[in-house]
């Protein structure tokens, strides 16, 4: 199991939604042409760092995600609430918005 290098946030999010860190994609410079910071797209890729307890249906039974913490996933472009917590941007969003779990 791949080791989370996040650190414990004092968050835990409601019902069936995610906190999510995104994972940042390495800078590469095509042609020489240096793309700045404000003009790159946020990554769709991110590490799971906590979950809630999952979906309530109305009968009140609690449906699992099938989502854990440490998972890689990948989102859509304009998914989920950005939220910024001790310096660190993470966002917030519900399980029905993730695409896919990436495999190690």
């Amino acid at each position: 199991m791949a080791t989370s290098t996040a650190t414990p946030v004092k968050v835990r999010p409601l019902h069936d939604r995610l906190l999510v860190k995104r994972i940042e994609e390495k800078e590469t410079v095509r042609g020489g042409i240096i793309i700045p910071d404000s003009a790159k797209e946020k990554p769709q890729e991110g590490e799971v760092v906590a979950v809630g307890k999952g979906k309530v249906t109305e009968d009140g039974k609690v449906l699992p995600l099938d989502v854990k913490e440490g998972d890689r996933i990948l989102f859509g472009k304009y998914s989920g609430n950005e939220i910024k917590l001790d310096g660190e941007e993470y966002l917030i969003l519900r399980e029905e918005e993730v695409l896919g779990v990436l495999s190690k």
